[in-house]
């Protein structure tokens, strides 16, 4: 089958670290994705977010008057304040109860019954292990599932078994997938937690590990017991307080030596953050090296998928390596990324290598590369004594397999930032445009080229005027003789037009294009209107025929005014 041909049976084309954003609407929404949710359903989801120790900001209930249209609207302002809360907190937009909540179409099967059938499938070929017990969401994961294991010659020791399902970046062929599963416990190296064994089928991989009574680093750093759910464990840590600086220069020496190992070897990794580094006496182990052949979004992907500049997985480690940093130092997340300023850390080398992950610069202009990170004074004074030699032998086959996978996981980051880019630009102009001082330049934009249209419409329907003037003047002259000259009130009522033109003045006019000019003066007159009063222009006194040329007979006059 040529590679990537058509994408695995079993692989989950959904990217669940894909932030979702909610807002309530009065009428139907325009968006293609809609939901219904009554309050009641508001109150259950709150009910069960509590295990996570936050106070959110879910309005109270009413009973009576809970129709009022002014009660309504303010519950309405409640409820999306109290979404934005839940969305724009990193580890509860990420639970599987609310994303159930926003999108229940894409997450409505029960991932847990799932991991079971496929585990219990497990143990009809492998009779020696033995379920003890779940560990229900100790992980972020809502397709990943764990199991407190047993082997039944030796029950006293306990492992962990992880089951996890394809994800969208899952890129290699079934058979290069399920050799490279099955070659991770081979994979021998100081800080990389050993994996106990390792089997994959067409749409799922499961891996056994030894279990650790101290937890992850991530609870050291929270004071957090392993087996608690994730949201107990993280979301609202009773004390807020980071590492020694001596273990912050140690641990993360050992990671970014690991992270070196990884990269030299072709093997993409992408996945760092706390919980993915395990606690082994005074050593950090690295964990879970299979989500990047199996396809599953990095848990910080919402964040460096922000940034054009962090478009390799090389990048992406070192990125994820300053959130870890961050956390070791401070006890907590960042609040946001890029970072402007950083509180006051146990040394200036710690925030050195902070500004050179998190900073807006950084972010905006890539970053260094791990070689360059050991180089910096915060590492490049830690010694570390191991005896273990890392040993992870990769066929030549499956590497050029590796490499084209590591390059399409490249290329749909890069896809998906630029779609995040051009939404950027689409929402700054749509809210550029709905602002109130620009609604107000347009209003006045709109009456000025509204004037501008009048006036120049006035102008052609003047020189048009002017027109039918010069060949009205022409069908009289039989009066005159041809060489006789121009007669005064002609001559006046010319330069009159010439005058008005010049100086932008409309003239307007009922009479017809056969009517003389006298004539078309005298109407004036008769309307008590002329335009000869306007500003800049010489009044004269309207003249007929009989003024100007006396020997005109009367009835031949009259005949003129008649006409």
């Amino acid at each position: 089958m040529a590679f990537m041909e058509k994408p695995p049976a079993g692989k989950v084309l959904l990217d669940d670290t894909v932030p979702l954003t909610a807002a309530i609407e009065a009428s139907q929404s325009l968006q293609s994705h809609t939901i219904v949710r009554r309050y009641s359903d508001f109150d259950l989801l709150n009910n069960s977010l509590q295990i996570a120790g936050l106070s959110l900001p879910l309005p109270p209930k009413k009973l009576i008057g809970n129709m009022d249209r002014e009660f309504i609207a303010e519950r309405q302002k409640g409820l999306q304040n109290y979404l934005n809360v839940i969305t724009t907190n990193h580890i509860l937009s990420n639970c599987e109860l609310v994303k159930k909540f926003l999108d229940p179409n894409n997450y409505s099967a029960n991932y847990t019954e799932i991991a079971l059938q496929q585990v219990s499938m497990f143990f009809r070929s492998e009779p020696k292990w033995e379920v003890v017990e779940p560990l229900k969401d100790i992980g972020w994961r809502i397709r990943k599932k764990y199991f407190l294991m047993k082997i039944k010659n030796q029950p006293k020791e306990r492992l962990v078994l992880s089951w996890a399902d394809l994800g969208p970046d899952k890129y290699l062929s079934d058979k290069d997938f399920q050799c490279l599963i099955k070659l991770l416990p081979s994979c021998l190296h100081p800080y990389i937690y050993r994996v106990t064994f390792a089997t994959a089928n067409e749409s799922s991989a499961l891996l056994i590990r030894m279990f650790n009574e101290k937890g992850t680093l991530k609870d050291l750093i929270y004071k957090a017991k392993p087996k608690d759910p994730f949201l107990k464990k993280y979301c609202n840590p009773k004390k807020i307080q980071g590492l020694e600086l001596q273990q912050i220069k140690t641990y993360g020496r050992q990671i970014l030596e690991v992270l070196k190992f990884l990269h030299d070897k072709g093997f993409p990794y992408g996945h760092l953050h706390a919980s993915n580094v395990m606690l082994d006496g005074d050593t950090c182990r690295l964990l879970d090296l299979e989500n990047s052949l199996l396809g599953l979004p990095a848990f910080y992907r919402s964040y460096f998928s922000q940034f054009r500049k962090i478009n390799t997985l090389e990048s992406v480690d070192v990125h994820c390596f300053g959130h870890l940093l961050y956390e070791m130092t401070y006890g907590r997340p960042p609040d946001s990324v890029p970072v402007d300023s950083f509180p006051p850390a146990p040394s200036m080398a710690v925030v050195a290598v902070l500004e050179s992950t998190l900073s807006c610069e950084a972010c905006k202009n890539g970053m260094p590369t791990v070689s360059r990170l050991l180089q910096m004074p915060l590492f490049s004074d830690v010694l570390l004594t191991t005896s273990e030699k890392p040993q992870f032998k990769i066929p030549t086959k499956l590497k050029e397999a590796l490499r084209i996978a590591k390059e399409c996981i490249e290329k749909r980051l890069i896809e998906e930032q630029k779609q995040i880019h051009q939404h950027r630009r689409l929402a700054r102009a749509q809210s550029h445009h709905g602002s109130e001082e620009e609604r107000k330049k347009r209003k006045i934009l709109a009456r000025k080229k509204s004037k501008r249209s009048a006036l120049e419409n006035s102008e052609e329907h003047s020189a048009k005027y002017n027109n039918s003037n010069n060949s009205g003047s022409g069908a009289s002259s039989p009066l005159t003789s041809p060489s006789s000259p121009t007669p005064p009130s002609t001559s006046a009522a010319l330069g009159l037009s010439k005058r008005c033109k010049e100086r932008d003045i409309c003239i307007t006019s009922t009479s017809s294009t056969s009517t003389t000019t006298s004539s078309s003066l005298a109407s004036c007159e008769h309307r008590g209107t002329c335009p000869a009063l306007v500003s800049g222009c010489e009044w004269r006194e309207p003249r007929g025929l009989a003024q100007l040329y006396p020997e005109f007979p009367k009835r031949n006059f009259e005949e003129s005014q008649n006409l």
